[in-house]
């Protein structure tokens, strides 16, 4: 895996009674998408196994840092950015 993967966090999102986190690793041809906190892999698009698994550990064991990271997450000033 690269070291030029990038990672971005979506704002917090309620499923069903849980507060989850997407988030998205992405380098020039690959990308993958996790839930956090269970590191549950949404949608994978060039990532081998080993990374994914890598990056599923990430999110897990990381769920504090990305969950301040989502807190600071304003959607309606994203949107209205793009």
């Amino acid at each position: 895996m690269s070291e030029d993967v990038k990672m971005s966090v979506s704002a917090p999102v309620m499923k069903g009674n849980d507060k989850i986190v997407y988030v998205i690793f992405e380098d020039v041809a690959v990308s993958a998408e996790f839930e956090a906190p269970s590191g549950k892999l949404v949608k994978n698009t060039g990532f081998n196994d080993e990374d994914l698994s890598v990056l599923s550990e990430y999110v897990k064991n990381e769920w504090n840092t990305i969950l301040n990271m989502s807190k600071n997450i304003d959607p309606m000033k994203a949107f209205l950015e793009s």
